[in-house]
């Protein structure tokens, strides 16, 4: 048995759920922020058997996209921010980053 554990952008979040739940899949959903962009996220867990690990990850690459967006830095911290000008910078955001995990044991009570 694997733990996935999928963390999408919040833009996926709907669609990749849905499709999980056409395709017969069980996964907790929680609401996470991301460290970089601090943007929301959703991350999943996803607990499958070991035969089955490719056909999540099919959904979850079929339901979760990259694409580029435009955001401004924070301002560096502990410093002046008389001479900060944040400029636009373009970034790649969605997609997914997955982890898979073995799982030692399960239980369902």
């Amino acid at each position: 048995m694997k733990l996935v554990v999928a963390i999408v952008q919040d833009k996926d979040s709907n669609r990749l759920s849905n499709a999980l739940v056409r395709e017969g899949f069980r996964a907790t959903k929680l609401a996470s922020t991301g460290g970089f962009l601090r943007a929301g996220n959703t991350t999943f867990m996803i607990g499958i058997e070991d035969e089955r690990v490719h056909e999540v990850m099919t959904v979850i690459r079929a339901n979760c996209k990259v694409r580029d967006q435009l955001v401004s830095p924070v301002s560096p911290m502990g410093s002046t921010t008389d001479s900060y000008i944040p400029f636009p910078v373009e970034v790649q955001v969605g997609g997914a980053a997955v982890f898979v995990v073995p799982v030692e044991r399960f239980e369902h009570f």
